[in-house]
């Protein structure tokens, strides 16, 4: 028996648009009858959403007139008394009425937070401190003689307070020629107690020790170093001997100890610079702001010796001033005590 013969693409074609009822013949090309055929299928398609979204419309209203139908009931049910308007209208009061008795309870058992008030800096100090404020006038330029003794007479420490110096300085310390730093020795001393090291060859450390050093050394000094023990205030070293401190430049200059030929610690003569470290000299430079700020003295030391030592700063901080600083040099200063309110000076007293 023979095979049935397979029909050809465009005999397929032609009998699935024969099924879709289209005017194709034999003469139109396979693209023609395809293209046909596709069109046909997306008109179906369209219609047969059309028909979903009727079908959706008609169930809407079905929707609607049940919707309808309820109302109708809540209506007749309204009529009855059961759940009328005004019944609604006074369950809701009833509720709202509970809830805020609910909250009235509740803010009465919750503790309430204080307000914080933030308080100045005078109302914050104590007591000393506030009446000793009451005898400065903050609108006054003080003479420096007038200022120490107000100073001194407003210190509120029990102990022996120190008088500091506070002076600002028009002068950027970004510039190298304007980081003022500058060492002198206060004529009065500094009523500090100074434990002055000196490290130098044998010789040197004899006339150390005999200008009042409290420790001095050479070879054994840096084993002393080589121990972690900093027991001293000031450290003078020799010129000669310096190459060897450098190994201990990183823990003696975070500590402000270590040796430098602006502050006079690097010195030929040991003899000389014992006795001006021990003899009230210091060291003072502008910080970020510009602002020198320096301890002068004691409460204890009196007016006449305060104002002596703060002359000598003065003469310095003036003799000090950059050629390249235009306008003013002298912007404020202040004279105060130890956790004492300050004074300000006329600048004029530079």
């Amino acid at each position: 028996m023979a095979e049935a013969k397979k029909p050809s693409k465009k005999e397929a074609l032609l009998a699935e648009a024969k099924k879709l009822k289209l005017s194709v013949t034999a003469k139109n090309t396979i693209v023609q009858i395809e293209q046909a055929i596709a069109e046909a299928k997306a008109a179906k398609e369209s219609t047969k959403k059309i028909e979903e979204l009727v079908e959706t419309e008609k169930i809407a209203e079905v929707i609607v007139e049940a919707e309808a139908e309820l109302a109708k009931e809540d209506v007749k049910t309204a009529k009855a008394g059961k759940r009328s308007a005004k019944g609604l209208k006074e369950q809701e009061e009833k509720a709202a009425k509970e809830e805020r008795k609910a909250h009235a309870s509740e803010e009465e058992t919750t503790p309430v937070k204080k307000k914080v008030v933030t308080r100045s800096l005078v109302e914050r100090k104590g007591k000393k401190y506030r009446k000793a404020i009451e005898s400065i006038d903050k609108t006054k330029l003080y003479s420096l003689q007038d200022a120490a003794k107000v100073a001194l007479a407003t210190s509120t420490t029990a102990f022996d307070a120190t008088v500091e110096l506070h002076v600002r300085l028009g002068v950027d310390p970004r510039h190298a020629d304007q980081n003022i730093r500058a060492s002198i020795v206060l004529p009065e001393g500094t009523g500090k107690k100074v434990t002055v090291a000196v490290f130098a060859e044998a010789d040197d450390v004899a006339k150390a020790i005999a200008a009042g050093a409290d420790i001095a050394g050479a070879e054994e000094f840096l084993q002393q170093l080589d121990k972690g023990l900093f027991n001293f205030d000031v450290l003078i070293a020799t010129p000669a001997v310096m190459p060897k401190l450098g190994k201990y430049a990183r823990n003696l200059g975070p500590k402000g100890l270590m040796p430098s030929p602006k502050s006079g610690t690097v010195a030929a003569d040991v003899t000389k610079a014992v006795k001006e470290a021990k003899g009230g000299k210091v060291e003072y430079r502008v910080d970020s702001n510009g602002i020198v700020h320096l301890g002068i003295g004691k409460v204890s030391f009196g007016v006449d010796k305060v104002v002596s030592n703060a002359k000598t700063v003065f003469a310095s901080i003036k003799a000090a001033k950059p050629a390249t600083v235009k306008g003013n040099y002298v912007m404020s200063i202040y004279i105060t005590t130890s956790m004492g309110p300050s004074v300000k000076i006329d600048t004029a007293e530079i």
